[in-house]
């Protein structure tokens, strides 16, 4: 008793409390208190969560699904979180996987083709105790056969190398990084059960971290990512960052170089691809975290205010809002396009021929800001393909236009074009040329190929007569004057052609023929 009082006097009291009990404590919200709509929850996560509690199972959805519907969204993702291990939900679905190492976790499909749905199913967890987990050398790439067989695994720093210990809910849920994505939803009863008072930080908008903010970005230094895509996600919500969870971001971003180069590449296109790209680099420089994070990632940030990035990613945050699919090719040809471009005018300006120094000015590029991430194969395909149609956009005659549309990744160029036209890189009546060229029948798309050929027969022909109109002068001069050597010097030439000063037409025409291989004396008898 005495030694309590002592510690309450000291200031030390609550901090023992919390590190007595850092699973918080149990409540279970009713629907009266969190009014989730049950219309907004995807019925596949409900049969989900279904099949599981008929089996004997618990079944929740959980995270960031439960976040958004308490706040009136609909989620795009639904996640379900059981005390069933991976080969029990497995057994339980037709068409389920287990995926993943680092944590195994079930994939729950419905349907097929791009109709399909994936329902993500993860086991409870058991609190991940540093102390009490092996310790491995280097990251998860580097460590995969020292890894081999171990459930949990940290590295030095002590960052999570592997987790797949099961455990209890209430240790699930203090192993989650927000409190506002460690509520559990049951969609039959309509309660929400919430150890870390999630419900209370999300009325209040707040993001705060579960746990010391520092330790949490050690065992994992994403999370530093996953609290900035949150906070961009969540501000026009009104969400701001706990300061307790921003203040560590900067002196911990260092740990992200540890972390495997495809993963942080994964977690940059999460930032940029989910519809809140703008908010996402805004949050970025608000944070510190302008640079350092990743090297791809720096460029997006130091370019997102050139006026074609820009439209780039207001055009990718549009497409998301809309519910239409956006590809992470588009979105870095865009980023990248600058680099292209001047590799390619460097090269032009040393007389390489142009389309092999376009490749050339693309493979540099490649090489000095995508590096080997996983995928980069078909990324880079999708890449290049984007940029070498832009020049091939400028031929408009033949058979080029009918090979261009035919193309699997003509959209995708053409949106391309599109918005170098909207940035004024391009003219705008080529952009709107292949607009209606790609939409028109095929008599239409010939009506237009025979436009753009008249339009450059016309071109040649006013600059052929600009050369001409150079030249008048110095032979008229003589016809128009009256000076009378002038005349002479006319009519000796007239007299040396076979002809006479009142028959210019004929020798227009005899003119005309001499290409042709017709010699003088063959024209004038012809005539």
């Amino acid at each position: 008793m005495i030694k309590n009082i002592i510690d309450k006097l000291l200031g030390k009291s609550a901090a023992v409390g919390k590190a007595k009990n850092p699973f918080g404590k149990r409540e279970e919200v009713p629907v009266e208190v969190h009014h989730i709509d049950p219309k907004l929850v995807d019925r596949r996560a409900v049969d989900v969560c279904s099949t599981l509690k008929e089996a004997g199972f618990e079944a929740y959805i959980v995270g960031g699904a439960v976040r958004d519907l308490l706040l009136g969204l609909r989620p795009k993702d639904f996640d379900v979180a059981t005390n069933a291990t991976p080969e029990q939900v497995k057994n339980l679905f037709r068409r389920a996987f287990i995926i993943g190492r680092r944590f195994r976790i079930v994939h729950v499909v419905y349907g097929r083709g791009r109709e399909n749905e994936v329902i993500e199913v993860t086991t409870f967890r058991a609190f991940l105790d540093s102390s009490k987990a092996e310790q491995v050398q280097g990251n998860e790439k580097t460590s995969k056969a020292a890894l081999a067989g171990m459930k949990l695994a940290v590295d030095e720093s002590g960052r999570v190398l592997r987790d797949n210990v099961w455990g209890p809910q209430n240790e699930d849920a203090a192993r989650r990084d927000f409190t506002v994505n460690a509520m559990y939803y049951d969609p039959q009863t309509q309660i929400v059960v919430d150890y870390h008072k999630g419900i209370r930080d999300a009325q209040k908008l707040v993001l705060r971290m579960i746990g010391d903010p520092a330790t949490r970005y050690r065992e994992d230094p994403v999370r530093i990512i996953r609290a900035v895509r949150f906070a961009a996600k969540l501000s026009k919500k009104g969400f701001t960052i706990d300061p307790k969870t921003a203040k560590p971001l900067v002196e911990c971003a260092q740990l992200l170089q540890e972390v495997p180069q495809s993963r942080m590449f994964d977690e940059m296109l999460k930032l940029l691809q989910t519809g809140h790209a703008l908010a996402s680099v805004e949050q970025l420089r608000k944070l510190g975290l302008a640079k350092g994070i990743y090297p791809l990632l720096d460029v997006v940030v130091d370019r997102a205010d050139l006026p074609f990035v820009q439209a780039a990613l207001m055009d990718t945050d549009r497409r998301v809002a809309e519910g239409k699919s956006v590809a992470p090719s588009f979105l870095l040809a865009c980023v990248l396009w600058q680099d292209v471009k001047a590799g390619w005018d460097a090269r032009l300006d040393r007389g390489e021929h142009p389309f092999p120094a376009l490749q050339d000015a693309i493979d540099e590029v490649f090489n000095l800001r995508i590096g080997d991430v996983s995928g980069r194969g078909k990324l880079a395909a999708d890449m290049r393909e984007i940029w070498v149609m832009q020049p091939r956009f400028e031929k408009r005659t033949g058979s080029t236009p009918f090979g261009m549309i035919a193309q699997v990744r003509f959209r995708a160029g053409f949106d391309f074009l599109r918005l170098r036209a909207d940035v004024d890189e391009v003219d705008e009546m080529l952009a709107n040329w292949w607009q209606e060229f790609q939409q028109a029948d095929e008599a239409r798309r010939e009506d237009l190929i025979a436009q753009v050929r008249e339009e450059q027969r016309a071109k040649q022909k006013g600059a052929t007569g600009a050369k001409r109109g150079a030249k008048k002068p110095a032979s008229k001069a003589p016809v128009e004057s009256s000076d009378a050597s002038a005349l002479q010097a006319v009519a000796q030439q007239a007299l040396n052609d076979g002809e006479t000063l009142d028959a210019p037409a004929k020798k227009r025409r005899r003119r005309r023929r001499k290409p042709g291989g017709a010699g003088q004396g063959n024209s004038g008898a012809g005539e």
